[in-house]
């Protein structure tokens, strides 16, 4: 069985290699007996759109089918290896030997490509770096690795709030860029939670050989009603007006939530948000200054009222 499984793999090679490639081609390719090549071909045909509509036109695959490459997961790959160890030898078919090293370095090659994609990818993104800050390392491609093969990663992570360094084991799920940086949300061992880290504040970060399973979790979901990046526990409808000198440029932003805007006869837009961070959305409002108002709710006007009071003494 493991010889006829060799051999149509050789075929499915030779044909893809060779489309219209003649029988007795396919037969000195794969150093079969012809008879050997129609045979493996009718199996073929089972399994795989093989063709030869027309007489010595050779044969060749319909339509987008493709032997596409192995793609195997480590544990496939593991267990491949394995395959020598636990078959009797004597056993073995004549070219045994050779398919399996032919399997096993194509799957190394595609691991080798596959990580030089990613360093790549790693190398082309460039969030920029502070000029008071010193240069470190880019995390991000250890990151999108273990993103990738779904491996969790062992990390030394700084919270800035606390001004706390901590040792964390972290299930990667998403890369999310906000403003100029790099976030990654995923599940904390540590927390027992899912939490989002900021990538510049990693100070180590290393791929383990522990598989994970993401599970029903979705992004979308997680942020949903987040402004930016923060999540709060509790939301809130805002509605503000933006006079008619900003309103064309808050038409065109480009926003993480699905705001409700009506446009009035004087030319100002009304501006109608829920959001589950109330500190995120006000820092984004303020940037307008007196060309956005916020109407409602009407603590957070008595709370910016309160805000622009203290600036006043400070300033006088």
């Amino acid at each position: 069985m493991i010889d006829k499984v060799i051999r149509l793999f050789n075929i499915i090679q030779a044909i893809q290699a060779n489309p219209g490639i003649s029988a007795a081609d396919l037969a000195l390719k794969c150093d079969i007996h012809i008879r050997t090549v129609y045979r493996d071909l009718d199996t073929l045909s089972l399994i795989a759109p093989v063709t030869n509509e027309r007489r010595g036109s050779g044969y060749r695959f319909m339509g987008k089918f493709y032997l596409h490459p192995l793609n195997f997961t480590e544990q496939e790959a593991l267990v491949f290896s394995l395959l020598p160890s636990v078959i009797d030898r004597d056993k073995l078919p004549p070219g045994f030997d050779t398919a399996y090293n032919k399997i096993m370095s194509t799957h190394l090659k595609e691991k080798s490509n596959q990580n030089a994609i990613i360093d790549n990818i790693a190398d082309i993104i460039q969030m920029g770096t502070p000029a008071y800050r010193q240069e470190s390392p880019n995390f991000l491609q250890p990151i999108i690795r273990a993103i990738l093969e779904t491996k969790t990663i062992h990390t030394i992570y700084h919270t800035q709030y606390r001004n706390e360094t901590t040792e964390r084991h972290i299930d990667p799920y998403y890369l999310v860029p906000r403003e100029q940086r790099f976030y990654l949300i995923g599940y904390c061992h540590l927390k027992g939670e899912i939490r989002t880290f900021r990538i510049s504040r990693f100070q180590r970060v290393e791929l383990t050989g522990q598989s994970f399973e993401m599970g029903d979790f979705n992004i979308k979901s997680y942020l949903k009603n987040t402004w930016s990046i923060e999540r709060g526990d509790k939301s809130m409808t805002f509605k503000v007006r933006f006079n008619p000198e900003v309103a064309r440029y808050i038409r065109e932003e480009e926003l993480f939530v699905h705001p409700r805007m009506k446009d009035q006869r004087d030319g100002s837009l009304i501006f109608e948000v829920t959001v589950n961070n109330e500190r995120e959305f006000l820092k984004w409002v303020m940037q307008y200054g007196p060309a956005a108002e916020i109407l409602e709710p009407v603590s957070a006007r008595d709370n910016l009222r309160q805000q622009l009071a203290e600036w006043v003494r400070l300033y006088q």
